[in-house]
């Protein structure tokens, strides 16, 4: 009787294992967290210190508000000559610490470190490879864009109502 017993429980642990895997996280699928926030506007990021992949930083990042003093999460990534990892850091930053977004190049030690900066919570997921990506991405940015193009169409469309309201019908 143990022998059926400890047989199914292996199967079923085996069949809980596969179904459940640590490299499914999706992690931009972060919520809002739904406790009280220490501040207004106060958000979160990815926060991890020499962590040996992206990954790893993620997966087991400290969840903790960011201070006041920062609007933004960066991440640096260090990574060798062939763009292995070496390791990543993740932390709150602020506007003066973002100044210091992009790729450098180290001839001396032969590695390289990519800094990017971005607004929104925990918006650090992915990271920084090269100058296309190692950017400094702030939501206002986006959202005066947006303003900017919704008031010319706005112009646009009460002139074209005036100058239909002047031709003859």
């Amino acid at each position: 009787m143990a022998v059926p017993v400890t047989l199914h429980l292996l199967v079923a642990s085996k069949l809980f294992l596969s179904v459940v895997k640590c490299d499914s996280i999706n992690f931009y699928n972060i919520r809002p967290p739904v406790d009280a926030t220490p501040y207004p506007r106060s958000f979160k990021c990815f926060t991890c210190e020499q962590a040996s992949d992206n990954y790893s930083c993620n997966r087991w990042a400290e969840d903790k508000w960011c201070p006041q003093n920062t609007q933004y999460c960066m991440t640096v990534h260090h990574f060798g000559r062939h763009g292995k990892t070496k390791f990543v850091t993740k932390r709150c930053a602020s506007f003066d610490d973002c100044s210091s977004t992009g790729c450098r190049h180290h001839v001396n030690t032969h590695h390289a470190e990519c800094v990017s900066c971005c607004e929104g919570m925990a918006c650090n997921v992915e990271l920084p490879t090269n100058h296309t990506n190692a950017v400094f991405v702030r939501i206002q940015d986006f959202s005066s864009a947006a303003t900017r193009s919704s008031s010319s169409w706005t112009r646009i469309f009460l002139l074209t109502a005036a100058l239909a309201a002047l031709l003859p019908f």
